[in-house]
C-alpha cells in the first residue's frame, strides 16, 4: 500500500501593492527615500502626490500668462529627472520640489514670448486630485483672474498664499520652502489675505 504524503503547502505569494495616490502633503515624504533608490512603485506614488500639488501651484501662479498645465508637466519631468541625485537635506520634499516649480514659473513669463509648439512629454495623472473648497476657487475657471489677482501682492506674500491655501501645506513646510518661520507665514498670510480682499472689495465697489 503506497502512503499518501500530505502535499507540500504552497509558499504565500504577497498580493501586488496597492496603487494609490495620497493627497496629504506630508505624504511625499513617505515614498522619497526608495524612489530615489528607484523602486517603480514608490516613483510612481510620489509622482501621484506632488502632481496635484504642482498643478495647483502652476494654475494659480502662471494662470493664462502661459500654459500652467505645461509648466507642471516641465516642473513634474525635472522632478523624476533630479531624483538620483537628490540628496535630503533634513527639510520637506516638498520644499525642493517648490524650488524648481518656482524657477519653472520664473522661467515662463521670462520665455513667454517664444514658441511653445513643442510637445512636453505627458506625465502620468494622479486618480487624487480633490480640492478643498478654497482651492477649488483658485483653480479652474478663476485661474486666470486669481493669477493676475496675486500679482498685486509682494513676491513673498504671493508665494505664501498659493502654497497655504491653493497647494494646501502647512505653515511648517511653507516656511520651510519659502525660508522662514511658521509665525512669520501666517502673519504674512494674514496680511496678504487683507490686501486681497481689499482688491476684491475695491473692484466690485
Amino acid at each position: 500500500m503506497v502512503e499518501r504524503t500530505a502535499d507540500a503547502p504552497k509558499a504565500p505569494v504577497d498580493p501586488p501593492p496597492p496603487t494609490y495616490y495620497s493627497s496629504r502633503p506630508e505624504a511625499a515624504d513617505d515614498h522619497v527615500a526608495r524612489a530615489v533608490a528607484g523602486d517603480r512603485v514608490a516613483i510612481e506614488r510620489l509622482l501621484g502626490t506632488i502632481r496635484p500639488l504642482v498643478v495647483r501651484y502652476c494654475r494659480a501662479r502662471v494662470g493664462s500668462f502661459a500654459s500652467a498645465d505645461d509648466v507642471a508637466q516641465e516642473v513634474c519631468l525635472a522632478v523624476l529627472t533630479s531624483l538620483p541625485s537628490y540628496r535630503d537635506q533634513g527639510r520637506p520634499f516638498l520644499a525642493f520640489v517648490y524650488g524648481i516649480a518656482a524657477h519653472k514659473v520664473a522661467d515662463s513669463f521670462r520665455n513667454f514670448s517664444r514658441n511653445r509648439a513643442e510637445a512636453v512629454p505627458e506625465v502620468p495623472e494622479s486618480m487624487d486630485t480633490a480640492a478643498g473648497p478654497e482651492q477649488r476657487a483658485m483653480q479652474g475657471e478663476l485661474s486666470d483672474q486669481m493669477a493676475t489677482l496675486l500679482r498685486v501682492l509682494p513676491e513673498k506674500q504671493r508665494e505664501i498664499v498659493v502654497l497655504r491655501v491653493v497647494v494646501g501645506l502647512s505653515a511648517e513646510e511653507t516656511a520651510e520652502a519659502v525660508g522662514s518661520t511658521p509665525g512669520a507665514v501666517r502673519v504674512a498670510q494674514h496680511r496678504a489675505l487683507l490686501r486681497l480682499r481689499k482688491e476684491i472689495s475695491g473692484a466690485s465697489g
